[in-house]
């Protein structure tokens, strides 16, 4: 463990090295990528300033899962998210390798080597719309705290399933850049109140593609609002995570050289 520790150490370092070396670049694409995830949360500003709303929710704890979402975002572009196309990129050009032959698990290797410092503005920006939604928001508890740490890292759970699942998909069909985009856009659903939704959408997104723990679940039930249900969705973000394990180190044995 301790191994594994150090190993992830060194790869966070280099890593942050390699983003502060090239500063106007990081800068950049910090801003670029805040801007586009606060673009969400303007909409809301401007529905509710025109007098409307989401049904049932005022306008801070609308926000409280739109900022929930982008919190989860970052923490998925920071520690796993770049599995992705760094798998996608050694696939194309053979080099991977140079990961296979290292004396650890490859998997943990790409994961280390995936940490991606440039997400750390987005991070910035989601806790400052959270600490602000929190603001006009009482009767928070202890429990909640807790029962929402818990929501949030299966949401995580679930974005870290399809990571892996896209990444491992791309040793046998490389240009895959497609899967994420689409991903993308089912995972929006995630950014708003599951109520505004048919029950049928609410049902798909909370357990067969449960991209509603990412956000919606967690943020409820910090705002007391939460069902049984939730819990219950935990199960399938668990077996996403687990199937991505099993499926993108089955497809590593299946790799032979560039082009996958």
């Amino acid at each position: 463990m301790k191994r594994m520790f150090l190993i992830y150490k060194t790869c966070m370092k280099a890593n942050i090295a390699s983003a502060i070396t090239y500063r106007v670049n990081f800068i950049l694409n910090s801003l670029i990528m805040l801007i586009g995830n606060v673009l969400f949360p303007l909409v809301t500003v401007f529905i509710y300033n025109s007098n409307a709303s989401f049904e049932g929710w005022t306008f801070k704890e609308a926000l409280l899962i739109q900022s929930v979402f982008i919190l989860s975002t970052a923490c998925a572009g920071i520690f796993f998210n770049g599995i992705m196309w760094n798998t996608m990129s050694h696939v194309v050009e053979g080099t991977l390798e140079v990961v296979l032959i290292k004396p650890t698990s490859s998997l943990f290797l790409l994961l280390a080597r995936s940490f991606e410092f440039e997400s750390i503005g987005l991070l910035g920006g989601g806790v400052v719309m959270f600490v602000y939604a929190l603001s006009g928001i009482d009767g928070m508890t202890f429990s909640s705290w807790l029962l929402f740490l818990l929501l949030f890292g299966a949401g995580l759970l679930v974005m870290f399933g399809v990571a892996l699942i896209v990444a491992a998909i791309s040793f046998k069909w490389v240009a895959n850049s497609r899967l994420p985009e689409m991903f993308e856009s089912i995972k929006s659903f995630g950014r708003y109140p599951g109520t505004i939704f048919p029950k049928a959408v609410v049902a798909v997104s909370s357990f067969l593609f449960p991209v509603s723990m990412i956000a919606y679940f967690p943020a409820s039930t910090l705002l007391g609002r939460w069902e049984a249900y939730f819990f219950i969705a935990i199960i399938p973000c668990v077996l996403f995570a687990a199937f991505g394990i099993w499926l993108y180190t089955y497809m590593l044995r299946s790799y032979k050289s560039a082009g996958g």
